[in-house]
């Protein structure tokens, strides 16, 4: 496998400060390249929902799941729009400490990008946003996908699926094209599933430090693999069982 990718299905949530992260090496990367980015949906709400509680589709209004009805519904008229609406909403929940989550908040960042704030309500008014969204989030989970940044890939030997990268410093320039590099040369090894490094606790408490603004704005609690975490000015920790 000798020649990059040309183009990639990015699946995230709003919600999730990784994915975030990831999106701007991402958008980096696209940028220096002409790479296409097609921006996809998964719920983490949905993923990590309590046995007994409502489903996201099931809600008036519900966190990230209402935010990607909104991107669904800009995709539907140009997939720049969404483009503009994960940048603008992402960096109002993981930069500056916002809530794009609450309608209100919604409206004002949509007409940041120059566009009709009333496109939220048609939105939600749509109930096929749902469908669009879910459609979205169940292939991740087809393919044995749990979480986000997800990226798909078409190669000759079918599409792939990577989990990842997971960064919180997404570098830029040629570091960008570097990691591209050895994310999309993971393709040519269908059966490596998995490579990792362990966090220390100095890690743990620049992620924490990173991830400040998300933590201050947030109206519910981050779950990984099953675990309530909590963080500090330490790092992070398990809460208990979600």
């Amino acid at each position: 496998m000798t020649d990059r990718p040309t183009a990639v299905d990015f699946h995230f949530d709003v919600m999730c400060p990784y994915a975030y992260q990831t999106s701007l090496w991402m958008r980096d990367v696209r940028d220096q390249l002409g790479l296409e980015v097609n921006w996809r949906f998964f719920s983490l709400e949905e993923i990590n929902r309590r046995e007994g509680k409502k489903h996201p589709w099931e809600r008036a209004w519900s966190y990230g799941w209402s935010m990607m009805r909104i991107g669904a519904w800009l995709r539907r008229i140009d997939m720049r729009h969404l483009d503009d609406w994960y940048a603008v909403a992402g960096r109002a929940l993981h930069v500056e400490g916002n809530k794009p989550h609450e309608p209100d908040v919604a409206r004002h960042l949509i007409a940041e990008i120059g566009l009709d704030p009333g496109l939220v309500d048609e939105a939600i008014a749509d109930p096929t946003t749902h469908d669009e969204v879910r459609a979205e989030h169940d292939k991740v989970v087809t393919a044995g996908g749990y979480g986000v940044p997800t990226l798909f890939f078409d190669t000759a030997i079918g599409e792939q699926t990577i989990f990842g990268p997971v960064v919180i410093d997404p570098p830029s320039g040629d570091a960008a094209l570097r990691l591209w590099d050895l994310v999309w040369g993971w393709l040519e090894f269908p059966h490596l599933y998995e490579m990792q490094r362990p966090k220390t606790k100095e890690d743990e408490r620049l992620i924490a430090k990173t991830f400040q603004p998300y933590i201050e704005a947030r109206d519910w609690v981050s779950i990984n693999r099953g675990k309530e975490i909590g963080f500090s000015a330490e790092g992070f920790s398990v809460v208990g069982d979600a």
